[in-house]
């Protein structure tokens, strides 16, 4: 049985929240620290993007400005700002960061599996509707090109600047190649915290940075089983039997769209400072019933093996006829 079920509130769309609720169970999160978080700006500010899933005041009006010399007519619901998309094949790079070392655990598989399979779909597709000033679009390939273990360099509680440091260990140890074509996630266990908002303002964010001399895009995704699963997983049931993992995959997905189409937060977002994936944050259209009561709505299968995978991945928006949230192009 398919069923559109899903919806989220605004308020929760922008800090990242799931604030979901379906006809068969109610798993809702954080309600209070969502309206409590609410920022109020100008009327008829245009905000710049965050990668958080909030806007800001721009208080300089460039962000409006390069709004309206890149106008493009007819609108699709989205404005480009004259900055950088990523063309060509994009890489991927996960730093497993903290204690990724419990027996039976089936995190790292499950997004490995995830990272390889993400290129190419119809679903990643969608990105191949945004472009840049010179014409050139972002290709909707992508190559899962490595994977490294900290086991906790930062500590338990990253900071921002952590998050980074992370990165540029990985970088300076060539545990990674230095890659400006790439993005880099890191992914946290259990009881890894983000100590700017992780589970009260945001499940992951993307950034770009400085470092090796080179402009670097990277990631923070945390495992929210321990922490905040009502308020970074979309459903109490698994359709891979990892509640954490399966929540970590939508975010990742989310997070991906946005580095390829928005990678220096100056090219793709609306007038509130909303990039593609956060259009659509925590709605997933049409989905399927599983037995055991989780719900997907992509299903990839491995070309050697005929393995399948199901997902639940948030919805990202076409770029195109009007523009709309959808889970392909």
């Amino acid at each position: 049985m398919k069923q559109a079920f899903f919806s989220a509130s605004k308020a929760s769309r922008r800090l990242g929240l799931v604030l979901a609720a379906s006809m068969v169970t109610s798993y809702v999160g954080a309600v209070g620290l969502a309206a409590a978080a609410g920022i109020n700006h100008p009327e008829g500010d245009h905000l710049a993007p965050t990668g958080r899933g909030t806007g800001e005041h721009d208080p300089s009006g460039e962000v409006a400005r390069n709004a309206q010399t890149f106008a493009i007519t007819p609108s699709n619901g989205i404005l480009y700002h004259g900055g950088p998309i990523m063309p060509g094949a994009v890489n991927i790079y996960y730093i497993w960061y903290g204690a990724w070392n419990t027996p039976g655990d089936t995190t790292q598989p499950l997004l490995t599996n995830l990272g390889q399979h993400i290129g190419g779909t119809p679903y990643f597709a969608i990105n191949k509707t945004y472009f840049d000033s010179t014409g050139a679009t972002v290709s909707g390939t992508v190559n899962f090109a490595g994977a490294t273990h900290d086991p906790g360099s930062q500590g338990s509680a990253l900071t921002d600047a952590g998050v980074k440091q992370v990165v540029a260990t990985a970088l300076a140890n060539h545990a990674l190649p230095t890659d400006a074509n790439g993005v880099y996630f890191v992914l946290t266990s259990k009881e890894v915290k983000e100590t700017s908002g992780f589970c009260t303002q945001y499940c992951g964010w993307h950034t770009r940075g400085t470092i090796n001399q080179r402009s670097i895009k990277y990631s923070f995704v945390g495992n929210p089983a321990q922490q905040c699963p009502s308020a970074c997983s979309a459903q109490a049931k698994s359709p891979n039997n990892n509640l954490g993992a399966d929540a970590m995959a939508s975010v990742i997905a989310h997070e991906l769209a946005e580095s390829v189409s928005d990678p220096n937060l100056n090219a793709w977002f609306d007038q509130s400072g909303n990039e593609n994936a956060d259009k659509c944050a925590w709605t997933f259209g049409a989905t399927t019933l599983m037995p055991g009561g989780a719900r997907y709505n992509i299903t990839w299968t491995d070309k050697a093996t005929l393995a399948q995978t199901h997902w639940l991945l948030q919805q990202n928006w076409l770029n195109a006829n009007g523009g709309r949230c959808t889970l392909a192009n």
